[in-house]
């Protein structure tokens, strides 16, 4: 099943396999863009899968659901994370 779950109140999105937690973390930033306006920002700053998970395609289900989930909102979409980066290129 895999299920994404957006944990808001945390700024990550996570995958429970296991009895572990695969994890895509964000932060949220408004940018000044002028004297009166503002641009929301979302920078994608962190991507782990555990190691017993990797080779499941668990990392890029989360950083594909949270660039939907950003783009949905609105979101200026920033990545320092560079697993993140591969999918903005």
């Amino acid at each position: 099943m895999n299920e994404v779950i957006h944990l808001s109140d945390e700024c990550r999105f996570v995958i429970n396999l296991d009895g572990t937690q695969a994890v895509l973390a964000y932060e949220l930033y408004d940018e000044q863009a002028g004297a009166t306006s503002s641009n929301r920002r979302c920078n994608f700053n962190n991507t782990y899968v555990p190691p017993k998970l990797w080779g499941k395609g668990l990392a890029e289900k989360l950083v594909r659901h949270g660039l939907k989930w950003a783009k949905t909102e609105g979101f200026g979409i920033e990545a320092s994370c560079w697993y993140v980066q591969k999918f903005l290129n």
